[in-house]
């Protein structure tokens, strides 16, 4: 299989960024069922990216049901070493008004129900995960949009939240007083999984709406965040292409060999299932 070595995980509207051209798509088996829905492969300038909807086509995941082991294994397979992901978020803070963009540094898990680990089954890893997301993405993300004039917010905290509810009030109030910028659903446990996948990761958050602990401000509602997103998917979309235009060939962070001194458990007492599972990310230190 062809490698791909970049990948948006994103909403559908992605897919209408101007200047791409659509290549293949492509349908991958994993060992954790299905991904979200079919990788589209498309070349933008002289870059060949695999575009994969996180939701699913049409929208038909809620948060807590994503196949993320599933994107993630097959997004590996592909060859990809650094996923950008986008996702629309409420602004818990002032300065971060609807229709801009936030980088965030740090995350605060507030999901419950969600497999959140390849370990486990009879194989014992863990991670470093101080700094979730890629340092050096992050700030290529934030330059491009800076430079297109775009308002734009870096080394924020982004509350991960269950959902599919929107926050209370109580609840809002509560998680500004954490220190928390912007609430969404998707950060986790797709961060963790690219980690222990050794793939970069670095998130564009699309501020839609204040949540709903502003005074004065319409409680937040799905046809706002519909078309606050649709306005700053626009802004996104053109950052995209040019963080893809300067991405090196290979990273040089540490991200690719964060599993490095992860796992614990000895090589002869893992599952042959399990191992045969995870032997797209770990082969390397088990032989």
């Amino acid at each position: 299989m062809e490698q791909v070595t970049t990948a948006i995980i994103g909403g559908t509207g992605l897919y209408k960024i101007e200047d791409i051209t659509v290549v293949r798509n492509i349908h991958i088996k994993t060992p954790f069922g299905d991904p979200s829905d079919r990788i589209t492969i498309a070349r933008m300038g002289n870059r060949e990216v695999a575009f994969l909807p996180r939701h699913g086509v049409g929208h038909r995941y809620l948060p807590s049901e994503i196949p993320v082991k599933a994107n993630i294994w097959a997004l590996k397979k592909l060859g990809v070493q650094r996923i950008l992901s986008v996702s629309a978020v409420g602004s818990l803070r002032e300065e971060i008004r609807p229709r801009d963009i936030v980088i965030p540094n740090q995350i605060i898990d507030r999901t419950r129900l969600r497999e959140n680990s390849f370990f486990g089954k009879g194989v014992v890893g863990h991670i470093s995960f101080a700094n979730p997301f890629c340092s050096d993405l992050s700030t290529l993300l934030y330059e491009s949009v800076k430079s297109l004039g775009h308002r734009v917010h870096k080394d924020q905290v982004y509350i991960c939240m269950e959902g599919p509810a929107f926050s209370t009030h109580a609840e809002s109030l509560l998680y500004r007083s954490w220190g928390g910028s912007v609430i969404g659903m998707t950060a986790l446990p797709e961060a963790k999984l690219a980690r222990e996948a050794e793939m970069c990761y670095a998130m564009m958050a699309l501020s839609t709406d204040y949540d709903c602990w502003k005074e004065g401000e319409q409680a937040v509602t799905i046809d706002m965040v519909v078309e606050n997103l649709k306005a700053t998917t626009e802004k996104a979309a053109e950052a995209l292409k040019q963080v893809v235009e300067k991405l090196p060939e290979r990273s040089m962070c540490s991200c690719n060999e964060a599993a490095k001194y992860a796992l614990v458990t000895e090589k002869n007492k893992i599952p042959s299932s399990v191992k045969e599972e995870l032997s797209l990310f770990y082969e390397k230190y088990w032989n």
